[in-house]
Parts: structure tokens; sequence; C-alpha cells
């Protein structure tokens, strides 16, 4: 979903898969329309010797719940050298509060336990959970502590770590999700790639560019 236009089209965004589909389907992934090279590289935090790749999205996305079976699996057959990251983005306040649940569900140890869910809760019950209380009832109901959520999200390292976020997707240029960075240098997404899994396979391009050097 684009940050400056959540109500596009499933037509218009078709039509510029099915454009990109059409050109990656001819040979390999080609700068500038399957994928953008970074003019002033984005900070990395893997360590030397990893390759980052960043999963830029929105728990309210169709397109990132839709995604998210197919990610999953990708993520699982990634090789040892890849570290792989979610990073959730920050365009308007309904996205900052679900940035700061995942970044709270991340500071209690909850994060694995709810991801899914909190896709669930959005997508299939229709739960909004961009309120604090609505966050705490959800998550009381879940088996996690709304009480200890509240007081996390408003520490000073879940904030940070929201700060980091927004100027990572800024450093990326990120105006649209799902979107992939890989290791500060690249970035792809679905509009770019053809579609969003066809947009994994780009990042599966661009991470052999890095292990070459190039």
């Amino acid at each position: 979903m684009n940050r400056r236009d959540f109500s596009t089209t499933a037509a218009r965004i078709g039509l510029g898969w099915a454009t990109g589909g059409a050109a990656l389907a001819q040979g390999n992934p080609v700068e500038g329309t399957h994928y953008v090279k970074l003019t002033t590289p984005a900070t990395v935090i893997a360590p030397a010797g990893k390759i980052e790749v960043v999963e830029f999205f929105w728990y309210g996305c169709p397109h990132c719940n839709e995604l998210e079976p197919t990610l999953d699996g990708w993520v699982r057959k990634l090789a040892p050298d890849v570290m792989f990251r979610r990073v959730p983005v920050a365009f308007s306040a309904t996205h900052e509060a679900h940035q700061k649940l995942f970044y709270g569900l991340e500071a209690m140890g909850k994060l694995e336990m709810m991801h899914k869910r909190i896709f669930a809760a959005i997508h299939l019950q229709r739960q909004r959970l961009d309120r604090l209380d609505d966050q705490i009832a959800f998550l009381n109901a879940n088996g996690v502590d709304g009480a200890q959520f509240a007081k996390l999200s408003k520490e000073f390292a879940v904030t940070t770590k929201a700060l980091q976020a927004k100027k990572l997707s800024e450093a990326y240029k990120i105006d649209g999700v799902p979107a992939m960075g890989i290791q500060g240098r690249y970035y792809t997404a679905g509009s770019l790639a053809g579609d969003n899994r066809r947009a994994l396979a780009v990042t599966d391009y661009l991470i052999a560019r890095v292990r070459k050097g190039t």
C-alpha cells in the first residue's frame, strides 16, 4: 500500500505488477525497473559476514497480510549468512500506533506469539487496533499482560526503536508496503518486480549480488 493513496484500486495495482512481471520473466532483474540501488547507503545493523534483509510492512496493509504466509516460507529457507528482520513503517498516526504495538510486544518477548494474531485480528476480525485501549483489550484476550504492554510501549527503548525504524524507511525512501531492503544498498517491491512474490525472487537475486560484492 502506498503512503500517499491507500485507496488505490486493485486494477491499477494489477496493471503495474503485470508490466514489471512481464519484463522480469524475460531475464535477470533490471536496475531501475525491478529494483533500485540507493545513492546513499542506509544503515545496516547486521554483524560482519551477514547480509541484512528488511521487510518494511504495516499491520493494516492487506498486501502485507496476503504476503505473510509466503514470506514465512521464504524466510525459513534463507541461507545462514542472511539476517532477516521486519520494520513497521510510520506513515501516519495509525501506522505509528501499530508500530508501537510491534516494538512493545518485542520488548515483552511476545512478538513471535502475537505477530500473526495481529494480522488476523485486523484483516479477519475487522479490529483496528489503533487505540491503546483496544490494543490492551486485544492483548489481554490473547493471554498477554496489557498493562505491562501499555507501560513498555511508552518507554525510551520502544520510542527509540520506532524512531530508528522511521529513519531507516526514510533512508530507503519507502513510500509503500510491503517492500524489501537489502544490505542498505537495494530496494524492491511488488510494484517494481511484478507482484509481491516476484519481489522475493528479486530479493534473492540482490542477496546474491551482495555476496559477490557487486
